[in-house]
């Protein structure tokens, strides 16, 4: 049951999803309907009546609210407040690093604690609206391919939400990950190769099987909990942005996220026009999205033999790297 005291969970609120759009080809899709990638083999992006949202509220109503992800109920696409599956999703401290900011000469350097999250990482935004959103449409069988972080929080909230979850996991995943994805109880494998190729396996299994992949991207809710991150920090800062943010990348979710929080806000005229600089942030031995910018590629070309003790961001290719 959710916290009595808690009216951004248990008080109704109005909602202004309008439809979903194509990342790479505007396309418009219906919302309120089941979908996965557009036509065109791309991500899906919420979209929302703005000018709906800033009639219903304006950014000093949220001083009243209480701290945790779904304060930003106006721009998330959970519609129904029975759908919400919480498991007290509290907005992350920042940490100032006063020492590092001082070897590496910056006038201030924060850290956003995502740590202090249900699962303890990240993932648990994304996974959150995932999930809110499968209980909305009824799915029963949810599935994903994970580096560790992401599939415990999919389980968790699945568990949370009594929706079967199936995890593969590549076979050096971290055994503290892969006991905590079944200790919450989903079912999980270990896979021999990597990432993207527990990702084959859940693509290839999903009519035999009759699950709902839950993929990084294929999906188009989990970039709504992850742009919570770019809300924050907004609201963490007085409604001014960073000058730069840097970002460890594995899909590149959360990036995206923030990017789409920003226009949002803007359009609301919550913020102006300046943006952080935007740095994804890979490991030498697995680096595509650093290789492809740097080279000035369209799309990143998959990381052969990625290595790297950061397995969490261990990701050869990754279906958002346009």
């Amino acid at each position: 049951m959710p916290w009595p005291s808690d009216a951004n969970i248990t008080k109704d609120r109005p909602t202004f999803v309008t439809h979903l759009e194509c990342s790479a080809t505007g396309e418009r899709v219906a919302a309120d309907q089941v979908h996965g990638l557009s036509l065109a083999g791309a991500p899906l992006l919420v979209r929302y009546d703005l000018d709906g949202v800033g009639a219903a509220m304006d950014r000093d109503a949220l001083a009243d609210r209480p701290e945790n992800l779904w304060r930003y109920r106006e721009l998330l696409p959970v519609r129904r407040t029975a759908d919400i599956v919480s498991l007290g999703e509290a907005m992350t401290p920042l940490v100032s690093a006063r020492r590092l900011a001082e070897r590496h000469g910056a006038a201030s350097l924060i850290v956003k604690d995502e740590s202090r999250l249900p699962t303890g990482s990240f993932k648990a935004r994304g996974l959150a609206l995932a999930v809110s959103m499968a209980k909305a449409f009824g799915l029963r069988r949810l599935a994903m391919p994970t580096n560790g972080n992401a599939g415990a929080a999919m389980a968790a909230y699945a568990a949370r939400a009594g929706i079967e979850a199936f995890v593969f996991c590549p076979a050096d995943t971290p055994e503290v990950n892969v006991r905590e994805i079944a200790a919450q109880g989903a079912r999980v494998w270990r896979v021999n190769g990597l990432i993207d190729d527990c990702g084959r396996i859940v693509d290839g299994g999903k009519e035999s099987a009759g699950w709902f992949d839950l993929s990084t991207l294929k999906e188009p809710y989990r970039i709504e909990g992850k742009k919570t991150m770019g809300l924050e920090l907004a609201e963490q800062l007085g409604w001014r942005l960073p000058d730069v943010i840097f970002y460890p990348t594995g899909g590149g979710t959360g990036l995206i996220g923030m990017w789409k929080a920003f226009a949002e806000m803007e359009a609301l005229g919550w913020i102006g026009p300046k943006r952080p600089k935007m740095i994804a942030v890979q490991a030498e031995g697995c680096a595509p999205i650093v290789r492809a910018f740097e080279s000035g590629a369209d799309h990143a070309e998959r990381w052969q033999d990625a290595q790297t003790i950061a397995s969490g961001i261990r990701v050869p290719a990754a279906i958002g790297d346009f």
